[in-house]
């Protein structure tokens, strides 16, 4: 079903708030933040929302975004927190290790004069191996069949849908697959093909097979009906193994 949208949005400027949650970025903040900077520069907003890192991430932060504001720790209730203070029209919701590409400000101004409620970008692996273009591919299929994005894949939303359907459940793992399950019945998503860029950090570290056999296994689990609490629970031991190893 195609959401109704009022007919003189079309004629607003894009307004964009990009929402960044951190826990413990001190390492990364700075290059995210510079990123984002042209998206400042163009009159639009970048608020981070931190969870309580002990390591300067907020202070880090400040001066170099709109706004930094803590939350609760949890991703789901930290990008919740950000959609709340946000004045975007439209709510961009971006992992600090992922990179929007150059062309992103003009594929949102298409989503906002298209008739679309959401949308994702396709992905990009950062590393080098060829394996990971194979692995990226099979994401972005995967997302175009099911209807279903992850946050790597910088999901965005009108802010009316988004405050209607009560914004991300505030569970520990499977947010944005939640949210998207839901948001496909207001509408198919808008799909951006320039990809985001998304580290690889956790495929190197963890291993290219291990990782896609570990996911798909978390995914299979959580659609069988098991808790997202015990899905996080399984995925902090499997990156608890990885750093030990």
């Amino acid at each position: 079903m195609a959401t109704q949208h009022p007919s003189d949005s079309q004629c607003d400027p894009l307004y964009l708030s990009c929402i960044v949650p951190v826990w413990r970025e001190a390492a990364t903040i700075g290059a995210t933040l510079a990123h984002l900077q042209p998206l400042r520069d163009s009159g639009h907003e970048v608020i981070v929302v931190d969870g309580g890192s002990d390591d300067g991430t907020a202070r880090l932060a400040a001066g170099h975004c709109d706004r930094v504001m803590q939350s609760g720790r949890g991703r789901a209730v930290q990008m919740n927190a950000g959609a709340q203070v946000a004045k975007g029209d439209i709510l961009l919701f971006l992992h600090v290790d992922t990179r929007l590409p150059g062309s992103a400000l003009a594929a949102l101004d298409r989503f906002r004069v298209s008739r679309k409620a959401w949308g994702r970008f396709n992905v990009r692996l950062s590393g080098r191996r060829p394996m990971f273009r194979v692995v990226a591919w099979f994401m972005n299929q995967r997302s175009r069949l099911t209807g279903i994005a992850t946050g790597d894949q910088a999901l965005f939303v009108r802010r009316p849908v988004f405050e209607a359907l009560r914004g991300f459940e505030e569970i520990p793992l499977m947010e944005d697959v939640e949210l998207s399950s839901r948001l496909r019945l207001v509408s198919r998503p808008f799909c951006v093909s320039d990809p985001v860029v998304t580290d690889s950090r956790r495929w190197e570290r963890h291993g290219t097979w291990h990782t896609i056999l570990f996911m798909w296994r978390l995914r299979w689990r959580y659609w069988r009906g098991d808790s997202p609490e015990t899905l996080a629970s399984l995925y902090q031991s499997d990156v608890r193994d990885a750093s030990e190893s």
